[in-house]
């Protein structure tokens, strides 16, 4: 549970580390400091929850000199989901890293570990009736597992039904379609959904690194837009994958510009967003007429199905485009479709203007900003996943999350949808700025 907390760091968080204990003989004994790497809505959460926790005194038993000296106490009353490297001498935990808060379980319940808990051997699995689908015995014993060389623990966790997704599923998963994932995501600042016990419970967004965070995910030191260097996180490699997932990752979310060239956009992303009342067959001519528009101006683009229930049309480019025309860019080509045709199409985020249209959200080409990964999963009931299509096959395609791990693992059979882009050398011109009225 969270009994205090360090007040804010350099770079102005509102916490730096959390203070975390249980109860154990009615004392609530101290455990451990916990870092935060927490992304700025987690933060805003957590501060306003505390901000209504606060008391004078400790409530730990006993805590260290060097750290209550400049601690903010806590009523014990909010249980938190940790991971930690190991014990230390004095029996505190190690590398500690937050994975949320768990709201299924009693704060009263909470008792002190003093090891990694060791996986409890399932019960006898009972005669099968007819009417209930049960796991297979396999996946009710395997409690722990290996990817790629990395341990996946809970590994038979259960993230999504219909079809039936566990931890290690999800594991391999990423292990196997990274061939296809990483040439358009790898070394792409990253932003990671962790859902650390599954998309039912809470989720939150991390794109700077923590504490204990593990050595196949690397980490780039990026100055931020208030002059403050921060380190974000990118994924190098099939290795790097399994192991956000083994943290509870379900869902990537990637800047559109390289590590080794921040400044400089690698692609272009309309996502076509529609009101509810929008039908799928009306965001699919939306697409096409983006990419035929786009066509007219000399870009090329492909098509991606965004497991949610638009669609993203995404443009290519040659790490040339500076992030400034970038975003006048995309912004001027929303503008002009949706002035054209205004009874279908909005360039703005106001949903309350949305009715009955399509947004053409223009807003993720500009640094810092992020679209969801190709062949992520979505943290959303059946596990759907972010899909590239060929322009051909879209027009057959009848909903934006008809795809699953099971559909993607058969794609892979096939060829890539989109191969042909990776050979594409198209940039900005100043022709195509002033087309779009966005040369001013």
């Amino acid at each position: 549970m969270i009994g205090g907390y360090s007040p804010s760091d350099k770079r102005g968080r509102p916490f730096a580390s959390l203070l975390v204990g249980a109860f154990e003989d009615d004392k609530f004994v101290y455990q451990g400091r916990v870092g935060t790497g927490f992304d700025e809505d987690t933060m805003v959460d957590l501060a306003g929850r505390f901000a209504k926790l606060k008391r004078k005194t400790s409530p730990f038993a006993m805590v260290p000199a060097v750290i209550a000296r400049n601690a903010i106490w806590l009523a014990p009353t909010l249980v938190a989901e940790v991971d930690f490297a190991e014990f230390t001498d004095d029996g505190h935990i190690r590398h500690g890293a937050f994975e949320g808060l768990r709201e299924d379980k009693e704060a009263s319940a909470v008792k002190p570990e003093t090891s990694k808990k060791t996986p409890v051997a399932p019960k006898p699995e009972e005669p099968k009736k007819p009417a209930v689908k049960k796991k297979t015995p396999r996946r009710e014993a395997e409690t722990e597992g290996e990817v790629l060389g990395l341990r996946v623990t809970h590994a038979d966790r259960q993230l999504f039904s219909d079809p039936d997704i566990t931890k290690i599923d999800l594991a391999r998963y990423y292990g196997v379609v990274a061939s296809r994932m990483l040439p358009f995501a790898a070394k792409h600042p990253t932003s990671i959904l962790r859902c650390p016990q599954g998309p039912d419970h809470q989720c939150f967004y991390q794109k700077h690194a923590g504490d204990g965070f593990p050595d196949e995910i690397p980490q780039v030191p990026i100055e931020e837009s208030d002059g403050d260097t921060a380190n974000y996180l990118y994924i190098n490699d099939a290795k790097g994958l399994v192991a956000a997932v083994q943290m509870g990752t379900i869902e990537f979310h990637v800047w559109g510009s390289t590590v080794d060239r921040l400044e400089a956009a690698d692609r272009l992303v309309f996502d076509l967003d529609p009101d509810p009342s929008v039908t799928f067959e009306t965001v699919k001519t939306a697409a096409i007429a983006v990419r035929d528009r786009l066509a007219s101006l000399g870009l090329k683009s492909v098509a991606m199905v965004s497991g949610g229930k638009g669609v993203h049309v995404i443009v290519p480019l040659s790490r040339r485009a500076a992030w400034e025309d970038a975003k006048v860019f995309a912004k001027g080509l929303a503008v002009t479709i949706a002035d054209e045709d205004p009874e279908n199409y909005i360039a703005t985020m106001s949903k309350a203007k949305r009715k009955g249209r399509i947004f053409i959200d223009w807003l993720r080409n500009e640094r810092g900003s992020t679209a969801i990964a190709p062949y992520s999963v979505r943290a959303r009931a059946g596990g759907p996943v972010a899909t590239p299509v060929t322009w051909e096959e879209l027009g057959a395609i009848d909903r934006a999350n008809g795809f699953h791990i099971p559909d993607i693992l058969d794609r892979l059979e096939r060829d890539d949808p989109w191969e042909k882009a990776g050979d594409w050398k198209q940039g900005l011109t100043k022709k195509m700025l002033k087309a779009v009225g966005a040369d001013a």
